[in-house]
């Protein structure tokens, strides 16, 4: 009997990670309530009187009226159905118009969040503990030193569970065939909640005839900084990439991607927002190839890996630890790791047929 590969992949059991997850620019949240379908659940987010970021149960324990429907007042929320009022810091109702007496049970989960890199963060862990210092997202001075773009977000939702976000950062092979980008050195870090792909190679698109550097970080399970050094009409050009996902439940999330361009000395303000647009949308659109492959691919727990592939297990045995309780994580991931991947992977000679072209900047108007 012939044999052949067959596939496994066990359900998914209904946990999310623990750890920091951003929803998007912290300036598009405001005092209007807003829903947000994360986590397997609804949350309502909104910022108080205060200026401070909250994030509550979306529904009211009450009668179960919809909270994203309510009043900002204070810190707190109002529910739309009878006005019993929710503070926003620890979840208590603290008010009830019609009542001489509020219940004990009258509390819903108020989640942790944080502001950083003009980001709104949520914290999450099935055990409820409080957020760990060490995993904060660190401060990028990119986002207030004036020298650089802001960021441009865009958000899909991707229709399979995150985790097959996450193969890529060992998946050195994949960049040819899809991005048209030869890897020439290839390096995987873990250490403790963070992981790092270190790579240099070509992309016509994205570094012209020069070579492309990136390094790009896994702060936690939910949010990758990359360090990126390429080239657009002959300039060099510095960007930072900011890839996020937010699970939906176990088999959707909303995944941001940010771009954000160092300016260049000596260009106009006009040449400098061009080119930043012009190296967003050549970014967008590599990352955007990923996007195809995993809204089309099925998952794979056994897969077959040879001798040129990155180290795709020792990978996933790292992004467990965001799925277990804190006091089962592995020592194993307190130590650093590496491993380099010493094998060439060339840019298929089909995407080479025609590279993508880069618009030349716009000429300066004479004054």
């Amino acid at each position: 009997m012939t044999q052949y590969a067959k596939i496994e992949a066990a359900e998914i059991p209904e946990r999310y990670a623990r750890g920091w997850h951003t929803v998007g620019p912290a300036s598009q949240f405001g005092q209007e309530p807003q829903k947000l379908d994360i986590f397997g659940t609804k949350l309502v987010v909104y910022r108080g009187d205060d200026g401070q970021h909250y994030v509550l149960d979306a529904y009211c324990p009450h009668m179960g009226a919809d909270l994203s429907d309510g009043q900002v007042e204070g810190s707190g929320l109002r529910c739309p159905f009878h006005h019993w009022r929710w503070e926003g810091s620890d979840g208590k109702c603290d008010d009830i118009p019609y009542a001489k007496r509020i219940p004990a049970k009258a509390c819903i989960k108020s989640w942790p969040t944080l502001v950083e890199n003009n980001l709104l963060f949520i914290w999450n862990d099935p055990e409820d503990n409080p957020p760990i210092p060490e995993q904060k997202p660190p401060h990028m001075e990119e986002c207030f030193n004036g020298e650089w773009t802001d960021w441009v977000i865009d958000a899909n939702t991707i229709h399979t569970n995150c985790r097959e976000l996450i193969d890529n950062m060992a998946d050195c092979a994949h960049f040819g065939p899809v991005h048209c980008a030869g890897a020439v050195s290839f390096e995987n870090v873990f250490d403790r909640h963070m992981c790092q792909q270190i790579m240099s190679g070509t992309s016509p698109r994205l570094a012209g005839d020069e070579i492309l550097t990136t390094v790009a970080t896994y702060y936690g399970p939910a949010y990758m900084i990359t360090e990126m050094q390429g080239e657009l009409h002959g300039t060099e050009i510095h960007s930072r990439l900011m890839v996020s996902h937010t699970p939906i439940d176990t088999e959707s999330f909303v995944l941001r991607f940010g771009v954000m361009v160092k300016k260049i000395p000596g260009l106009s303000d006009k040449q400098n927002q061009a080119m930043a647009e012009q190296y967003v949308q050549l970014s967008q659109q590599a990352f955007l190839e990923d996007v195809t492959i995993w809204h089309n691919k099925v998952r794979v727990d056994n897969p077959i890996l040879c001798d040129g592939d990155g180290p795709v297990t020792r990978l996933r045995s790292w992004y467990d630890q965001f799925y277990v309780d804190i006091a089962d994580v592995p020592e194993q991931w307190q130590e650093r790791k590496s491993h380099a991947l010493k094998a060439f992977n060339p840019i298929p000679e089909h995407r080479l047929a025609a590279p993508p072209t880069p618009e030349k900047l716009p000429e300066e108007e004479p004054a």
